[in-house]
């Protein structure tokens, strides 16, 4: 009789197993909350995964999104935001969310990422599109030959420590140099709660590089929607003179400085050295153990940049379904086919380029 009674008590004790299916579902507002607390606690998710992502990209760009979830049992298993580019210049499209580095599904289970990516299959198919694209640092799919990858972006990742002096020994001793100078010159860092100071730095960069612009309202929403985890840092002379600007993501024990640019001046006072130091002693402070310096393209100057400061590259395996399409995507600036444009855009006044640039800058993803 005993042994009957502790039979049944432990199996009132023991856990519940889920009995209800996993069912698939489009997030709406109200559940923002429940989305981003999964988000944050899910291993293979990134700051590109949070809600506040359908709210910047559907506002600044008018770009449709859908952001799918996995629940069971009334638990978030798994993620996946997408968005849709249509372009007839750039192509048709469906995949992580645009202007992010990192996006693709987010799950705890191999069933619920099974779910997401049929999901994200059957949208594909009705939408039309030429390509989906998953954006990792790792493949999704390394085992199936449907999904295809190339070499051309790169991530440059670093630990840093609570310790300024060793940060900045850490950093190759003539781009240190470059460091001491901006030390030495009395540039400083401050937060901005605007966007104003860090647009003029950007577009002015991005102008001399010949790509387009972000339109200011688009930075805007950034600092708005993502509030003390988006920081915009501006690096100005003793006089007050602007010389750089960076907005950077704080995520988990990460800084991304993620969109920056420097005026003129900032080649003369080493201005741009100057900002990611002072923005490395900030993250350090703030109690960062990794420094993400962000994607850069094979071959560019930024990527040559990083390496300088001692970042080894890290190969971003990004994965691309075809359906329309015959071909892989090639649509970034390393295109021979876009060179007369580049040439072209750097020679347009500033205020035209600024104009312009966010009619053509939505369609490139």
């Amino acid at each position: 009789m005993n042994s009957i009674i502790e039979a049944a008590q432990a199996k009132r004790a023991a856990p519940v197993m889920a009995t209800s299916p996993m069912t698939l579902h489009l997030l709406q507002p109200h559940e923002y909350p429940r989305w981003d607390a999964f988000v944050r606690a899910c291993p293979d998710a990134t700051f590109f995964h949070l809600s506040g992502w359908q709210k910047v990209i559907e506002g600044s760009f008018g770009i449709k999104t859908w952001f799918y979830y996995v629940q069971q049992d009334g638990q978030i298993l798994g993620v996946l935001p997408l968005a849709e580019i249509r372009s007839r210049l750039f192509g048709h499209s469906l995949g992580a969310m645009p202007f992010c580095v990192y996006g693709g599904p987010a799950a705890t289970t191999d069933a619920a990422r099974a779910m997401l990516d049929q999901a994200a299959h059957e949208l594909a198919q009705k939408l039309g599109v030429g390509h989906l694209e998953y954006r990792g640092m790792q493949r999704f799919h390394p085992d199936d030959a449907s999904w295809h990858t190339k070499e051309l972006y790169v991530t440059f990742r670093k630990e840093i420590t609570g310790d300024d002096e060793a940060n900045l020994n850490a950093i190759p001793r003539k781009q240190r140099a470059m460091v001491r100078k901006g030390i030495k010159l009395g540039l400083r860092g401050e937060v901005d709660d605007n966007v104003d100071r860090m647009f003029e730095a950007y577009a002015r960069s991005v102008h001399r590089l010949g790509t387009p612009v972000f339109p200011k309202k688009y930075f805007a929403m950034l600092q708005e929607v993502f509030g003390d985890e988006c920081e915009v840092r501006t690096i100005v002379t003793e006089d007050n003179r602007l010389v750089a600007a960076v907005l950077s993501f704080y995520w988990r024990d990460e800084v991304v400085p993620y969109y920056g640019g420097g005026m003129d001046l900032a080649r003369e006072v080493a201005g741009n050295d100057f900002m990611y130091w002072n923005l490395m002693q900030a993250a350090s402070a703030r109690g960062c153990r990794l420094f993400d310096f962000g994607r850069s393209k094979l071959g560019t100057g930024a990527y040559d940049f990083k390496k300088n400061w001692g970042f080894t590259a890290q190969h971003l395996p990004y994965e691309y379904k075809l359906y329309g399409a015959t071909a892989l995507p090639d649509n970034n600036p390393l295109n021979p086919k876009y060179q007369l444009f580049i040439k072209m855009w750097k020679k347009l006044p500033l205020p035209v380029a600024n104009f312009m640039g966010p009619y053509i800058v939505r369609n490139l993803g």
